[in-house]
């Protein structure tokens, strides 16, 4: 009986498998990674000379054709024919066809497709990761734009659906500034393990040849190589911290998005969306419908699903090289970058162009009896009382204020005065005059000037710190890109003096 190795007359590739797996993932890496494939083979054709591995005479030549290759060849224009297994191997046949098979084959000298693709898709997240940030940035700054210009804009802040308390809309947009630059830190520090090449791991272990490992992760702006080499294969580590810190920060970003929806409703309509950001109905006349914040709310959610997909897709793989965390897999992740920046252009448009209803405003301030808390601690300071009892005597007034949809500095000391003599047996010394001033909201926030409240002073001091974490944000973006891009020059100027201008 023969064995079915012996009887296999099959030949690469299954047209089944091409036509579902192979074409695919060659259209993926001619759209994101050839120019990238392009920068590694330069970098590692570099390296290879300056160490001796290939001589120089033998490097020239290769760099003369991999510059030929760039000028010449459109990857847009390849398509899949079989002839080759994927991208790799069809630029690696076209520098043979330049150069010959001896010397087109040295090129690949002391590393694998394994070190490679981890390589390119380090370097294609480290794009998609400073394009989003950049954005962020953005978003960031208007956001502290319009809260420095609302920082006295008084609003009604809720809790669990109900008017709770009035503050300001600068320190309301406080809130969402800091978990906003918490974001865009842990979005840094996965960037920060995606800084790390891959380049010198070889297929697992390395190589027997004396490889400058350190050499090439500079050249291709890289902040250093990876330590471990098992690890530049196998810890796909670089992609769940880049899509769990994508998944968080819109997670979080959909979260004011759906405040401002409530605050735009009709009923609250505190929040007020321009023209330009709604749409009517097809049927009722009346209606503004402020959309874009329901394709805020979708696209940010959209986002989320997409990153954690990517985390769903690493879930329970081997500790090894695999093809979950590579080709399409990337691609699919490219597509949670795409919708990611979506939001963050329209969100930073609609937050400049939003405006806060002050009259309404001071209508759900009047009818929600919110400042109600001012009057008990008030009671507590100015009369001596407990602060249960003085809760006590605040809730009752409250209840009566709302129970004859009355407001409360007009309609609430005489009911006051009852509430606090029955309780305390005495007459106040707070008057009416005085009982108008402590439950107006002006005074409720002015008076909040503790470290992270709505006073003025406490509310500037933060204002102060999130440019300064905007500008140290920004620096630091800065030094990355001079420095990356300080290596992409070099890497051209190394390649043009190999080359020989050709």
């Amino acid at each position: 009986m023969t064995t079915p190795q012996a009887r296999d007359r099959t030949k690469f590739p299954d047209p089944v498998y091409a036509s579902t797996i192979l074409r695919p993932l060659f259209d993926g890496a001619k759209q994101h990674h050839a120019r990238i494939l392009q920068k590694i083979d330069r970098a590692h054709l570099v390296m290879l000379v300056e160490t001796g591995i290939v001589p120089a005479e033998q490097g020239s030549r290769i760099a003369a054709a991999l510059n030929a290759i760039s000028r010449e060849i459109n990857p847009e224009t390849l398509s899949y024919d079989s002839e080759v297994e994927d991208f790799f191997f069809l630029m690696e046949k076209e520098l043979k066809t330049r150069v010959g098979a001896d010397l087109g084959g040295r090129l690949h000298t002391a590393r694998s497709r394994n070190d490679i693709d981890h390589t390119l898709f380090k370097l294609g997240l480290k794009e998609r990761i400073d394009a989003l940030l950049a954005k962020n940035r953005a978003l960031l700054a208007a956001l502290i734009d319009v809260a420095e210009h609302e920082k006295a804009t008084l609003i009604v802040a809720y809790t669990h659906g109900q008017p709770a308390q009035p503050s300001t809309y600068g320190h309301y947009l406080g809130a969402v500034i800091e978990v906003l630059i918490r974001d865009i830190e842990r979005m840094e520090a996965a960037r920060a393990i995606v800084d790390r090449s891959s380049m010198g791991a070889a297929a697992i272990t390395t190589s027997g040849f004396p490889i400058d490992r350190h050499r090439v992760a500079h050249l291709l702006g890289f902040s250093a190589p990876l330590q471990n080499s098992y690890s530049c294969i196998a810890a796909v580590d670089y992609v769940t911290s880049v899509y769990g810190a994508l998944e968080l920060m819109f997670l979080h970003l959909g979260r004011p998005v759906q405040d401002l929806q409530f605050w735009s409703s009709f009923e609250v309509a505190q929040l007020y969306l321009p023209n330009a950001f709604v749409q009517i109905s097809s049927i009722m006349p009346q209606k503004r419908n402020p959309v874009p914040l329901e394709h805020l709310r979708h696209l940010a959610s959209q986002t989320v699903g997409r990153a954690r997909a990517m985390l769903d897709v690493m879930h329970n793989t081997p500790f090894t090289d695999m093809n979950d965390s590579e080709g399409e897999t990337q691609d699919m992740g490219y597509e949670a970058f795409s919708v990611a920046e979506r939001v963050l252009d329209l969100l930073a448009g609609v937050v400049r162009a939003a405006e806060i209803d002050q009259r309404r405003v001071a209508v759900n301030l009047r009818r929600s009896c919110v400042t109600i808390t001012e009057l008990a601690d008030t009671l507590v300071r100015r009369e001596g009382l407990s602060f249960r009892q003085a809760h006590e005597i605040a809730a009752v007034v409250a209840r009566i204020v709302v129970a004859m949809d009355g407001d409360l500095s007009d309609d609430g000391y005489t009911p006051f005065l009852a509430a606090f003599e029955e309780a305390t047996g005495r007459t106040p010394a707070i008057d009416a005059e005085s009982f108008g001033t402590v439950v107006s909201a002006e005074n409720f926030v002015a008076v909040r000037e503790r470290f992270g409240g709505p006073g003025e002073k406490a509310l500037e001091a933060a204002l102060a710190g999130y440019r300064h974490d905007e500008a140290a944000l920004a620096a630091r973006m800065e030094d990355r890109m001079r420095r990356e891009a300080d290596a992409e020059q070099e890497l051209n100027r190394k390649i043009a003096e190999l080359a020989g201008g050709a």
